[in-house]
């Protein structure tokens, strides 16, 4: 249950189906909040009967009693209406749109035209003005989300914002986080916008196995092909969907070549390349559009990173990793009742992409601490031997992640770690947060530092462990040489 406040407005939005219990006016509410502060340093009672006040407005709506304005609400391009009757006093608290069309109005009727996605959920819309409180299903959230911009229903307006924002792990049939975005793109709605891109970054390939994927658009398809953050199993499944992507949605050959070039090719084992070369008709089709970067894939896994550097930038994308979660890139880690003692786990990867350094392996130590304290705080001795105490509850959890050993292969190669923290939302396992470090700092600063680990309900565990999953890249671009 999460609690939001706009202009001292209460929301309560609950998990699943969404209530809001908002009072008319933040004028009301700081005044009440006043006299209850007032009423409780006397030591009087405070008798609070708001749930029937609710069902009386509720009442009061179902049977239209003293209304003095009717609401036409028409469906554009359909013969469909719907009459609400309702109260001035009650519409014009809730919204300075509606006070100006009542002000203007010559007549007890006010005609409004509403399309019909917002025209089916009008009747909860107007309710919600009465009765403070929503119920909607996730295909929902858009069309009252219009309502409330379009007649500056401020609260509601953040609170269905919210909503999307926390149910993006949500199951429905057809999938809603790419609809979600595109709305959120169109309004400019730019931290719902990043947050469901973020999603389907982190969760891509839950997403590349779900309807939804071929629903996205072209523009989102290019945004998301671009980023390094895609978790997903490997960039042969990436080429894979997006080559199912284009035969279901027919895009011009503009947007599919600049797809394909996104593709990072270095990143693909030869052996599957070569493959791909023979049985991939998009691949076949449009070979000489692509045909410099196989090239230069197939020396990426030929020759050694050093002598490439030589003569490439090894600092562009077709070489860069993106979070990769087969074997060959790092391991899950589950940590039982973590706040409990530090553990630690090996695991291996190979040492780099190329084909040339794929039998390569590397080992590598992971350390996870619940308590860790930094030297300052950790205790000390007197003069005299003993040891002060030093508290135990002001540590923070930390993980650290170095190579068992040294090696020459590992000359011009930086290693950048990414741990991931999975969690259940909605029933689902997704990503929770994904932390990124490199080798100089061997660590990430800000690991689950809001976490409450503690707490057996923590949204960060799942059935009181913590699951998480190391990823070791490599990294060239120090190997950058200036061409001869």
């Amino acid at each position: 249950m999460v609690r939001s406040f706009e202009q001292g407005i209460p929301a309560w939005v609950y998990v699943g189906t969404l209530f809001f219990f908002i009072n008319f006016h933040s004028v009301t509410v700081t005044g009440a909040a006043l006299k209850q502060e007032a009423a409780l340093d006397s030591g009087a009672t405070v008798l609070n009967n708001s749930m029937g006040l609710v069902q009386r407005m509720e009442t009061l709506l179902a049977l239209g009693n003293g209304s003095d304005v009717s609401l036409r609400v028409q469906t554009i391009n359909t013969d469909e209406v719907k009459v609400i009757q309702a109260h001035s006093l009650l519409l014009t608290l809730q919204s300075d749109v509606f006070e100006d069309l009542l002000l203007s109005r010559n007549t007890s009727t006010v005609v409004l035209r509403e399309t019909p996605e917002c025209a089916a959920v009008f009747d909860k819309f107007i309710r919600y003005l009465y009765c403070g409180d929503i119920s909607l299903r996730l295909d929902q959230a858009i069309s009252l989300h219009k309502l409330a911009s379009k007649y500056h229903v401020w609260g509601l307006q953040q609170g269905l914002t919210q909503y999307m924002t926390q149910h993006l792990s949500s199951d429905s049939p057809t999938g809603h986080v790419v609809g979600w975005y595109n709305y959120a793109q169109q309004i400019g709605d730019l931290a719902l916008r990043d947050s469901c891109l973020q999603y389907l970054s982190w969760n891509l390939s839950s997403v590349l196995q779900s309807g939804e994927w071929g629903s996205i658009s072209e523009d989102l398809l290019l945004s998301l092909l671009q980023r390094s953050d895609l978790i997903l199993q490997s960039e042969l499944e990436l080429y894979e969907a997006l080559e199912a992507w284009i035969s279901q949605n027919q895009p011009v050959s503009s947007t599919v070549e600049s797809a394909l070039k996104a593709v990072r090719y270095g990143m693909i084992p030869p052996q599957h390349l070569f493959r791909l070369q023979r049985q991939s008709a998009l691949m076949l089709k449009y070979y000489e559009s692509i045909r410099d970067l196989l090239y230069l894939a197939f020396q990426f896994h030929a020759a050694s990173p050093i002598q490439l550097a030589k003569y490439f930038d090894v600092n562009c994308s077709i070489f860069t990793p993106r979070n990769y979660l087969s074997s060959s890139w790092g391991s899950p880690w589950v940590i039982n009742n973590p706040t409990r003692d530090d553990r630690s786990f090996s695991f291996q990867t190979q040492l780099g992409p190329s084909g040339h350094d794929s039998s390569k392996r590397v080992t590598w130590n992971a350390l996870f601490s619940p308590r860790w304290l930094p030297l300052s705080a950790r205790s000390t001795y007197t003069e005299l031997g003993a040891m002060q105490p030093t508290r135990t509850d002001g540590g923070r959890p930390r993980i650290i992640v170095t190579p068992a050993t040294s090696s020459p292969d590992f000359a011009g190669v930086s290693f950048q770690k990414t741990v991931i923290v999975m969690a259940k939302q909605q029933g689902k396992v997704v990503v929770r947060h994904v932390y990124n470090f490199h080798q100089s700092t061997e660590e990430a600063g800000d690991f689950l530092v809001d976490a409450d680990l503690q707490r057996r309900a923590s949204e960060y565990l799942m059935d009181s462990s913590l699951y998480l999953h190391v990823i070791v890249k490599p990294l060239y671009h120090t190997l950058l040489v200036a061409r001869k």
